[in-house]
């Protein structure tokens, strides 16, 4: 499968209790459950207005079908084409 970045505009979002964050969990889980195994939800990162989801997936259009599904955005879509860290540097 192929990695994705996903960047949704979520006006407010870093201000959500834990118990608003874990419902919205909740809510795409039950998305990934429709879609099926051609995408899987690695990771969030929540800040002020946005967050920036890492996704594994078949495709670019497994990640719509689910945003869709979900009602969240997904207003950028970026596959990943490799990875670096510090442990690259030598």
């Amino acid at each position: 499968m192929k990695k994705f970045i996903i960047e949704r505009n979520i006006p407010n979002i870093g201000t959500f209790d834990q118990a608003a964050l874990n419902a919205a969990s909740a809510q795409s889980c039950d998305a990934l459950n429709q879609v099926g195994p051609q995408v899987q939800w690695i990771e969030s990162f929540v800040t002020a207005n946005k967050t920036f989801c890492v996704y594994l997936a078949e495709d670019k259009s497994f990640i719509e079908k689910h945003a869709e599904i979900s009602g969240f955005p997904a207003n950028n879509i970026t596959e990943v084409q490799t990875m670096i860290s510090p442990q690259n540097a030598g």
